[in-house]
């Protein structure tokens, strides 16, 4: 039986990493609400520190080591976002860092990582497994394994960011949270369900990877091969079983959004609000424009993932 987090754990985490993570702001954009015809907030944990949400749970898992796990290191695997996160939090508390990424990272997310002192062990995302390899680097060398989504630290560390945007703009009637693993998903649920009950809960994924959604409705974790999409911070195979667990009992629906919502989505971060948004990180707001009838007069809340995304892709898939 696994032992689930809770809201006290995503409150524990809030004070836990209160003076090294960012309270990211809630904006909002006049032109969003006319074409949605609703009141939509963001939170966007583009802004946080290493630019996605993920600094929260890596840094709430980290600062639990015992003083034996910090001297012989962490190891994770991650295609990007998870990586800069973990890579940060150990360099901050003096902790080695091992990273296992994809050989086709994004090259910016490539280089944070190893900027902040990760070691990056390569592998090939379509031919590899990842978790099979970082288990093997944590039983050959002692390393604590630190996985992106499926750990309860990580799940509380997440929750933090809808217990933040709640606490700033009160009860939302829906919230929409990108859909990769299930960190956020799930720590985002621990969080409105506690604080905003009545709030229909979305996890939004990429239209190629609807694992998640699949997993919904047949009750199950469904494993799916790695999805082409140009939302790289949700080419996840499937979800987790603490992620599937909260999901399932507190997710009100899973819905997806195309490649090309996501530029679009993209385009207006970038045009209306003046912010640069990854892929990933704008699955909520295509997701809204796509439910836009059933969100009239409602007030919706969107948190923006990240905004980690390379300079010449950012351009190409705005002007392509």
């Amino acid at each position: 039986m696994l032992e689930l987090p809770t809201y006290d754990d995503v409150r524990d985490a809030a004070a836990r990493i209160a003076s090294h993570a960012h309270r990211t702001p809630v904006l909002r954009s006049r032109l969003v609400n006319e074409s949605v015809g609703a009141d939509v907030v963001f939170k966007c944990e583009n802004l946080q520190r290493m630019g996605a949400f993920k600094f929260r749970g890596a840094f709430n898992a980290l600062s639990r080591f015992t003083p034996e796990q910090r001297r012989a290191g962490v190891v994770t695997y991650s295609s990007g976002n998870h990586a800069q996160a973990v890579a940060l939090a150990a360099r901050l508390l003096d902790i080695p860092a091992t990273i296992v990424m994809p050989h086709d990272a994004p090259a910016a997310k490539v280089a944070a990582t190893e900027g902040y002192g990760g070691r990056i062990v390569g592998y090939d995302r379509y031919t590899e497994d990842r978790e099979e390899i970082g288990h093997a680097l944590s039983v050959a060398h002692g390393l604590t394994l630190v996985p992106p989504y499926d750990h309860p630290d990580v799940i509380a560390g997440q929750g933090t960011a809808a217990l933040e945007l709640i606490e700033e703009v009160g009860d939302l009637d829906a919230l929409f949270v990108p859909l990769g693993g299930g960190g956020l998903l799930s720590g985002t649920a621990l969080a409105a369900r506690e604080l905003s009950p009545g709030c229909a809960l979305y996890g939004v994924e990429p239209e190629a990877g609807d694992d998640g959604r699949r997993s919904l409705r047949e009750g199950r974790v469904v494993h799916i091969d790695t999805p082409v999409t140009i939302a790289d911070g949700a080419q996840t195979q499937h979800l987790g079983a603490y992620t599937f667990a909260i999901i399932s009992r507190h997710a009100t629906d899973i819905v997806t959004a195309t490649d090309a919502e996501l530029v679009e989505a993209m385009r207006t971060f970038f045009t209306t609000m003046k912010i640069v948004v990854e892929p990933t990180g704008a699955l909520g707001l295509a997701a809204v424009r796509r439910l836009a009838g059933d969100l009239a007069g409602r007030r919706v809340g969107v948190i923006i993932s990240g905004g980690n995304v390379d300079l010449d892709r950012f351009a190409a898939l705005l002007t392509g």
